[in-house]
């Protein structure tokens, strides 16, 4: 009998951990697994999910120092590079959901762990509204904005938030290495993974 219940426990133990589906705050820590078709929708859910893995490593483990870390006088600290990340993953989940983005509403206010979840957040609902989409034609960028509104084609959504975020996401891996945090070097982008 003890020998069932020692089995038992172990048994459970084993298939709880090998079966545990990653959870939302640990999503991106490796790339999800990709779409078994290549139709438009599931091509842009893949890049967002390469940019929410990337987005991932370059801002897991920052300190205060890093955050508040600028290259120069004029430039960006990194803390508001996140910032700027976090508004363009806005404009691509906004599109995702075919809603505008609202620049009239004021924002709240987020700590900078809430913020780095919140993007993180907005890449795994906009990859996978994309990946449902059967046209991404549809999934066009609206800004509303004091002096009116405008509407670009689903192609700015490619050359400009997603392209943009990667960008600034590389940005991020630079500034943390500047002010001394390397991001953590068995970060394998082309696997999207950790080397062992």
């Amino acid at each position: 009998m003890k020998r069932i219940l020692v089995f038992s426990l172990l048994w459970c133990g084993f298939f709880g951990t090998a079966q545990k589906a990653p959870t939302t705050a640990s999503y991106y820590s490796e790339i999800p697994a990709a779409p078994t078709e290549y139709l438009p929708g599931a091509i842009v859910s893949r890049m967002i999910d390469g940019l929410g893995f990337r987005y991932y490593w370059a801002t897991e483990g920052l300190t205060e120092t890093d955050l508040s870390y600028k290259p120069s006088p004029e430039a960006r600290t990194l803390r508001e590079t996140i910032g700027h990340i976090y508004g363009l993953s806005r404009t691509i989940l906004n599109s995702a959901q075919q809603q505008p983005t609202d620049f009239t509403q004021e924002q709240v206010p987020m700590s900078d762990a809430e913020k780095r979840f919140a993007t993180l957040e907005n890449f795994r609902k906009a990859s996978t509204l994309f990946l449902g989409s059967k046209d991404v034609s549809k999934h066009t960028i609206v800004f509303i904005r004091e002096n009116g509104s405008s509407e670009f084609p689903f192609w700015n959504q490619i050359n400009g938030p997603i392209e943009d975020a990667v960008w600034h996401a590389g940005q991020v891996v630079v500034l943390r290495r500047a002010s001394g945090n390397p991001m953590n070097p068995k970060v394998n982008v082309f696997l999207g993974k950790l080397n062992d």
